[in-house]
């Protein structure tokens, strides 16, 4: 994110924003996953999301949900844990 932003605070907020934003909605696919398809897909957008943003962290745990079976709390548990590290901090 810092290189796409360079110095300019206010874009590296609406970044971070944007990232978060896409992966809780994959977070939330995945809560909602009752077939593996379904799983596999929210997994494989999440990982592609965290390459991305070269959160490895993440990245790591997208590929844990992905060798993991759909619903499986310990892995959406760990990964929500992840992206509090990214959320705004809340005044």
């Amino acid at each position: 994110m810092a290189a796409a932003a360079g110095e300019d605070s206010a874009l590296m907020a609406e970044l971070r924003l944007a990232f978060v934003e896409s992966a809780r909605k994959q977070v939330d696919l995945l809560k909602r996953s009752r077939c593996d398809g379904n799983w596999n897909v929210a997994a494989m957008r999440l990982k592609g999301l965290a390459a991305s943003f070269h959160a490895s962290e993440l990245y790591d745990l997208a590929e844990e949900a992905l060798t993991s079976a759909p619903g499986e709390p310990t892995v959406v548990r760990k990964i929500e844990q992840v992206l509090q590290v990214f959320s705004p901090k809340q005044a």
